[in-house]
């Protein structure tokens, strides 16, 4: 018998470290993702949530957020949490494409969990955040156009990587130069700002008043350049730093978890 918190878990589902058919780098391991979602949802498919964690791309890992994939999916809504290989081991190409291959397993097989494949929605925090938005956005990928119906960044760093390292080379810190290396050329391919077109799923923007300035002027840029095509999008600042920006998710209260369901449902 469940009581209190668990009861509510009760009521959920979670799928462990399943293989969703990406490429391993070396002798690194092929990552895996979790899934979470209600029992009894396979009559009435739920839209989905992919959510990409941060860590500099060099750190972090999926299950740090269980509470995250729990919460969204109290809310009826199907989450997937992907893992991915962190630098110096992998680039950010490497990484993009393990995000973009996850999105095209969860296309093919979220509904045998319980997910509408045709409402998938994908979120990241900080390097996850530059990570989601470049595997739907940049073509080269292999996610075909609209099959992405949202983007929410949260906090989202590396949105226009050109330009900053331009100003501050790649060095080993945060194994930078193994995740961008020395070439110019890849740091523009390597910048969502840069692949912002007609074809831009809508995007919702959370953006910290705390946070590193960096991030603070790459989502301001980034949003200046997408009004050409969203007019109505806007930061939503919150008066938060950079980590709390993605714990506030761990709490079933938050009010940024009504406010994405919303932004995915209407």
């Amino acid at each position: 018998m469940c009581f209190g918190f668990i009861l509510t878990s009760c009521s959920l589902k979670k799928f462990k470290n399943i293989d969703y058919k990406t490429f391993h780098i070396e002798e690194t391991p092929a990552p895996t993702l979790n899934i979470f979602t209600k029992r009894g949802t396979k009559d009435s498919l739920q839209p989905v949530l992919i959510f990409v964690h941060g860590g500099y791309w060099n750190s972090g890992r999926k299950e740090i957020y269980n509470f995250l994939g729990r919460n969204f999916a109290r809310n009826e809504v199907t989450v997937v949490i992907p893992d991915y290989t962190k630098s110096p081991v992998a680039s950010y190409k490497e990484m993009t494409a393990q995000i973009a291959q996850s999105i095209k397993w969860t296309q093919k097989n979220i509904s045998t969990y319980g997910g509408d494949p045709s409402q998938i929605y994908i979120t990241g925090h900080s390097a996850g955040g530059h990570l989601s938005s470049l595997a739907v956005m940049n073509q080269q990928y292999g996610v075909a156009p609209n099959t992405v119906k949202g983007i929410i960044l949260n906090d989202a760093a590396g949105l226009d990587m050109y330009s900053y390292l331009l100003e501050n080379k790649p060095t080993e810190q945060y194994n930078y130069i193994s995740t961008w290396t020395l070439d110019p050329e890849n740091w523009k391919a390597a910048s969502p700002y840069y692949f912002i077109d007609e074809q831009t799923p809508e995007i919702k923007i959370y953006t910290g008043t705390k946070t590193y300035a960096s991030i603070i002027a790459g989502n301001e840029k980034f949003v200046q350049e997408l009004q050409k095509y969203q007019p109505d999008v806007q930061i939503e600042f919150l008066d938060k730093k950079h980590i709390p920006m993605v714990t506030q998710l761990f709490f079933p209260w938050n009010d940024r978890i009504d406010e994405i369901v919303a932004f995915m449902k209407k």
